[in-house]
């Protein structure tokens, strides 16, 4: 809101500025009879309209995005800045064509007086206060109308210098300089038109601008997990460009760590450059250091399946892979059975050679019941059967925090915690959870699940 205040102060501005100085020239050429004065009152009224124009465009330019408009209207500058490049082309021409007839004719007198002198030197000294104030605004609101205005001023000054020299080669009785000084306007307002010209179809047919894309390549790549940029498309839209491009990553990376990834390359692209919007797309990659177990994860990932326990024997004719997969334990064993080789089809394709797989199914339970305590005898009988199956067993060194409760199917639902010395591994320990388990199970017929918490000793 501050910049778009600051753009339309500034540009009208300049709409007054330009206004008293078409007047002022246009009276002073008639009186002198300068073709040089009455060339740069055109070209000081082309800016009168050129900056009406700026204005209207910063002011249409500062509303925001809508259902129709979808990437907001900053392109109105681009549009006024087209407008102004065709009114420069149309007024140099004229100017070359006066100043031409009467280069041929030879035979219209100027009169160099000292106020022709003076408002070539006011509308100098206007358009570089103007220039000033417009290529400031312009570089803090990064304005393309601004800029052009400032342009127009800036090139202003010079036609009015080349016209103020031309002036005094006629009052030392070199008539033909005000129409070669006409003609060197004309040419300076041409090349102005060009290079604004070139930089507005440039906008408006979404050139990107010079050296950004190498640039987002730059930055992007700085961010870890980033492999390889896929594209990188740029849309310039008036002070803002909009940003799509796709990034290369792991596969195996979760969803938080993706997301992340694509929050740091924006943060770090909007530190650097005005954006109006970003899109970030991510392309999963298959990396050349992936463990087997890695790869197996990831495909089971993409089939809602949830591989563990993956072990993999190699020989010299195939591979041998077996897995656990988690299965919702409501299908029957003919839509588990389906959805399971649908996994293997896939893994037969990702893995060269021959490929044995064996995959053990469990039931993905998410149960909800409501469980009731057990009478205090009854509950010290489990108590102590747990206690015992545990003592039977070697390098478990304690049992406790244990926890009964009863479904209302009569289910037992025990819950208990058990510890290990420190360094024991984990592979053994989990085996010996495994046989406390299923020693529980035996003693227990009536227990339906039962949950270990494996812990170190002084945990």
């Amino acid at each position: 809101m501050e910049n778009a205040h600051k753009k339309q102060q500034v540009a009208l501005s300049s709409v007054l500025a330009s206004l008293l100085l078409t007047i002022m020239k246009l009276v002073v050429g008639i009186m002198s009879g300068s073709i040089g004065i009455i060339s740069e009152a055109a070209h000081s009224a082309l800016d009168l309209g050129a900056a009406s124009l700026t204005l209207f465009a910063v002011n249409m330019s500062s509303k925001p995005a809508d259902r129709k408009h979808h990437y907001g209207h900053a392109k109105v500058e681009s549009v006024s800045a087209l407008i102004e490049t065709a009114l420069l082309v149309v007024t140099s021409i004229w100017i070359i064509y006066a100043a031409t007839e009467r280069l041929l004719a030879g035979s219209v007198e100027i009169e160099v007086k000292w106020y022709a002198i003076a408002i070539m030197v006011i509308s100098i000294v206007v358009d570089f206060s103007r220039s000033r104030a417009l290529k400031k605004v312009a570089k803090e609101t990064n304005s393309q109308a601004l800029e052009a205005d400032a342009l127009h001023f800036s090139s202003d000054i010079l036609s009015s210098a080349v016209v103020l020299l031309g002036l005094i080669f006629v009052s030392l009785g070199i008539a033909w300089a005000d129409a070669v000084a006409g003609i060197a306007v004309a040419l300076l307002v041409g090349w102005a038109a060009f290079n604004l010209g070139k930089k507005t179809i440039d906008v408006l047919i979404d050139a990107a601008p010079e050296g950004i894309t190498d640039r987002l390549e730059e930055i992007t790549m700085t961010v870890s997990g980033v492999i390889s940029i896929d594209k990188v498309r740029v849309k310039p839209t008036g002070p803002q460009v909009f940003i799509e491009m796709a990034v290369c990553i792991n596969r195996t990376l979760s969803v938080e760590k993706v997301q992340r990834i694509c929050s740091d390359i924006e943060k770090r692209v909007r530190d650097e450059f005005p954006v109006g919007d970003i899109t970030i797309n991510t392309r999963p990659i298959a990396l050349n250091s992936e463990t087997i177990a890695e790869r197996i994860h990831v495909i089971g990932l993409n089939h809602n399946l949830h591989a563990h326990n993956i072990s993999t024997n190699l020989t010299e004719r195939q591979k041998q892979i077996t897995f656990d997969v988690e299965i919702d334990q409501q299908l029957t064993i003919k839509q588990a059975h389906d959805t399971v080789n649908a996994l293997e089809e896939e893994l037969h394709r990702e893995f060269d050679g021959e490929l044995n797989i064996c995959i053990h199914l469990d039931p993905l339970r998410n149960d909800e019941c409501c469980t009731t305590t057990l009478q205090a005898g009854e509950e010290k009988v489990v108590r102590d059967t747990i206690i015992n199956a545990a003592q039977s067993i070697r390098k478990i060194q304690d049992v406790h925090d244990i926890q009964i409760r009863k479904t209302d199917k009569e289910k037992l639902f025990i819950t208990l915690h058990c510890s290990f010395n420190d360094e024991v591994l984990l592979e053994e320990v989990h085996s010996l959870t495994s046989q406390l388990e299923g020693a529980i199970y035996r003693s227990l017929p009536n227990a339906g699940r039962v949950i270990i918490h494996a812990e170190p000793l002084f945990a």
